[in-house]
């Protein structure tokens, strides 16, 4: 096979619905057409050709509004390679790996008058598919026509309204029918998302040229068994040329781990399957459980010794299962590997930047392994977004990250006629056996807050007869994973109660399956986590604003200033929650207060974020086996916003991801209560027994010890152990100026007996000194009196900066010394005075006192 790379040569024209007052020098290249690469939309060739502004800064996602009305036009030359006469036994393909998303594809020709010949090739409405045209009969039979391949797509806004006005509209959660289009439903904006809805040739295409067959798809089913021996099952497609020598014999050839195995292909045949056993198999374990061992795996399609295609992937031997048994409590949903259950610390994932060209795996590694510095062990793919990238997978392969992948169905009810239903079902197909060979994906997801949707947002009596995409969930996706990926479990939404009935089992039901919380952000404060204990809690969140970096660069008024007003219609445009504002300070007034001052209002709600997610992790996993996972809403931005994300838009991680990595850290204390008793719960998510004598002082915020004991902790590995405190440290004698310090080994957690707009913590309780060192700096911060949360804002003073610690609680007398990592020449008094060196105590207090007066 012969494979030609069209990625340069393009050039990009609108050719409908572009706005009159444009400027000249964009309006006349639109018109004229510019320079255009593939993989690319729209916006990134504007970009690169410095015709548009930045749609992720100040206001520019509006003034961008236009290019969604827009129709637009890729056309390239065909070289000589990609359109020379084929010889009588050969097939040309022309190949699109993804096209963003309604298209017309053609090519033209010049005739015998010197007008030109336009034929169709096909049409497209589907940016989750890949398209392949044969084009032999359409090349030119002599060098003196020239073929040029043209991609008109048409505004997915308008098509998706047109086929609204067709099939009567569906409800959901956001005004622009993303539902009537399979085009990524957060290119229409989000509430955490900007609506820039690209239009493009968003991954490669390519034209190919073969003879004889071609290996159209290899689908592996890979199984551990009980006695160590691996399997893998690899189900072969070939397409045939239907030219001359299409029907020779063929022969597949597959080697894994090192063991191999053939099979022939008669004229007649287009299939194969071949199994490959390797006993005493490497055995593929989740981050934290064991080693991620990868097996090469390649397939070879060869005809009279000649190869004519291959395919290589790396395999992972494991099992996975979701324990969906009852019990006293209701359902269980507990992932299950290799025989070991798993508790899941989770985040979900959205498309990492929101031009999707640009995502890079050198991007998506800095990203994931942001989650394993977090200590998350699985990655939710979710609905809204994309099927993501082989460079995704492979990433999660490698480091042991669990991937749970939901069918692309979010938050509305989606048509189930034509020709939605036959492209929903065509794209879960083909993606089901793309991402197949991959080990780190466990688990198949119908949709998000789809089944939720309809039963509780008044979707019924908005429906009344029209269809609303149940049958794809409880239908054609898990026929779809039966037939193609038999190994991996399904769950029909999330969220989502087995034995779901109107009336009877809820669908999201925290006794059953899986959960959302989303009351608390939206109507109640986060104490309301511990109300229930979910079985599984697979989305909970809360907002907090990007880095003051971040901000700096983003998000800026007419002057070019920083906003630090956050009612300004430019900090606004990135604030996407409906009352996002209005709900953080609502957030923030019963536990920090709520500060005038910008720069403290800003440290105030990013440290709320991190303290409600906090609050509802810990909840969590004190209650594993009952709680089986928990699932925070989100790891990632996809452009610089106030968000639910733990690392912002422009990659800095903010306090909620420190907040992560404290409270996901394999061995965890936390104080909760039971039962009406203030309790010790001892998380041990490893494989050794966490025994020790773990030290229990109730003490003043100055330092002064008021009683203290000593408690024995065994715990097994993978449990939790509780422990009930003695009335001598669980009640405070003066609630609001003591507080609760527990440590076991490296291990250490505080408890006070108040929130802090009621606590008497001193204002400015710390002492710090900074130097320098290699690569940086170090600065050692001591506390005179109990200090909250104290964290280093390097960013302020270095965008490009970072440390090793944040969020740490230090009683009186004790002292942290933090890492800064930083090529920058940074003043010392700065490192170590406010707004970079914060703690709780130096918000709460003003607020308090404002609140009291």
């Amino acid at each position: 096979m012969t494979t030609i790379d069209l990625v340069d040569g393009w050039r990009l024209t609108a050719t409908a619905g572009t706005p009159d007052d444009l400027a000249p020098p964009l309006a006349a290249a639109l018109a004229e057409g510019l320079d255009a690469r593939v993989p690319g939309t729209s916006h990134t060739a504007l970009l690169d050709a410095g015709l548009i502004p930045d749609p992720y800064l100040d206001r520019n996602e509006d003034v961008l509004r236009w290019m969604r009305h827009v129709d637009w036009r890729y056309e390239r030359v065909l070289d000589a390679a990609s359109c020379a006469a084929p010889a009588d036994d050969e097939r040309v393909d022309l190949a699109f790996d993804g096209i963003d998303t309604v298209a017309t594809i053609a090519l033209v020709t010049a005739d015998a008058s010197g007008g030109s010949h336009v034929v169709e090739l096909g049409r497209t409405a589907n940016q989750h598919r890949t398209y392949r045209f044969d084009v032999r009969e359409h090349l030119a039979a002599g060098p003196t026509s020239t073929p040029v391949l043209r991609v008109d797509l048409a505004s997915a806004l308008h098509h998706a309204q047109a086929e609204e006005a067709r099939l009567g509209h569906r409800p959901l959660a956001y005004p622009q029918p993303f539902n009537m289009v399979r085009k990524m439903a957060c290119s229409f904006g989000w509430d955490w998302g900007p609506d820039l809805q690209t239009a493009g040739l968003w991954k490669s295409v390519r034209v190919e040229r073969w003879r004889t067959a071609r290996l159209a798809q290899v689908r592996p089913v890979v199984t551990l068994g009980a006695e160590g021996t691996g399997r893998a099952e690899l189900h072969v497609t070939v397409e045939r040329s239907g030219l001359p020598g299409g029907d020779a014999p063929l022969t597949v050839h597959a080697v894994v781990g090192g063991r191999e195995t053939s099979a022939t292909l008669a004229a007649a045949d287009s299939t194969a399957t071949l199994v490959v056993e390797v006993p005493d198999a490497p055995v593929w374990w989740p981050v934290g459980y064991g080693d991620q061992p990868l097996v090469d795996a390649h397939v070879t399609l060869s005809a009279d010794d000649r190869e004519l295609g291959r395919w290589q992937r790396r395999l992972g031997f494991r099992s996975v299962d979701v324990d969906r048994s009852r019990d006293e409590h209701g359902t269980r949903f507990t992932f299950v590997v290799n025989g070991q259950p798993v508790f899941v610390r989770g985040a979900n994932w959205i498309p990492d930047d929101h031009l999707l060209t640009r995502i890079t795996r050198e991007r998506l590694a800095r990203r994931i392994d942001q989650a394993l510095g977090a200590h998350l062990n699985l990655l939710r793919v979710w609905g809204g977004g994309i099927y993501e990238s082989e460079d995704f997978y492979e990433l999660c392969d490698e480091r042991g990250v669990l991937v749970w992948q939901d069918f692309l169905l979010a938050c509305a009810a989606y048509p189930e006629e034509a020709p939605i239903l036959a492209e929903l079902e065509a794209e879960a197909r083909e993606n089901v056996v793309r991402l197949a060979s991959h080990p780190s994906l466990v688990l198949w997801n119908g949709g998000n807050e789809n089944v939720w949707g309809h039963e509780d947002w008044g979707w019924k009596e908005e429906l009344g007869d029209l269809t609303w995409g149940l049958r794809y969930a409880a239908e054609i996706f898990p026929a779809v994973v039966d037939e193609l990926d038999p190994t991996r479990p399904y769950s029909v939404n999330s969220p989502y109660s087995p034995g779901f009935a109107p009336d009877e089992v809820h669908p999201c039901d925290p006794d059953h399956g899986t959960h959302h919380q989303w009351e608390v952000w939206n109507r109640v404060d986060y104490t309301h986590y511990r109300d229930d204990v979910p079985r599984f809690c697979s989305e909970f969140g809360f907002q907090g604003p990007p880095t003051w970096a971040t901000l700096e660069r983003a998000v800026r008024d007419e002057t070019g200033a920083l906003v630090v007003d956050k009612e300004h219609p430019t900090f606004l445009l990135h604030q996407k929650a409906d009352d996002g504002n209005g709900k953080l300070d609502r957030g923030l007034a019963p536990h920090l207060g709520v500060p005038e001052d910008f720069a403290d209002w800003h440290w105030a709600t990013q440290l709320n974020q991190a303290r409600a997610v906090a609050y509802a992790t810990t909840h969590h996993r004190s209650w594993w086996p009952r709680t089986a996972g928990s699932i925070v809403w989100q790891l990632n931005d996809c452009w610089p916003v106030t968000s639910w994300a733990a690392v912002d838009g422009d990659e800095r991680v903010k306090p909620l991801w420190w907040a992560l990595r404290h409270v996901n850290a394999p061995r965890l204390l936390t104080v909760v209560e039971r039962d009406g008793v203030l309790t010790l719960a001892v998380v041990n998510d490893t494989a050794e027994p966490w025994t020790g004598e773990a030290s229990v002082s109730r003490q003043s915020f100055d330092g002064d010890e008021r009683a203290a004991v000593t408690l024995a902790v065994d715990v097994p590995p993978r449990s939790v152990g509780l422990v009930a405190l003695p009335d001598e440290v669980a009640v405070a004698a003066d609630a609001s100026a003591e507080v609760l310090v527990v440590g076991l080994g490296d291990a250490r957690t505080v408890h006070t007996w108040r929130e802090d707009v009621d606590l008497a913590l001193d204002r400015d309780p710390l002492t710090a000194s900074a130097r320098p060192t290699t690569g940086g700096y170090e600065v050692t911060v001591e506390a005179r009196s109990f200090a909250r949360d104290v964290t280093l804002l390097v960013d302020r003073l270095d965008p490009d900066a970072s440390v090793d610690d944040a969020l740490v609680d230090l009683p009186a007398g004790t002292s942290v010394t933090f890492h800064v990592r930083t090529d920058a020449v940074l003043d010392l008094a700065a490192l170590t005075t406010s707004p970079v060196l914060r703690s709780a105590n130096d918000v709460v207090v003003p607020a308090a006192a404002a609140a009291r007066a």
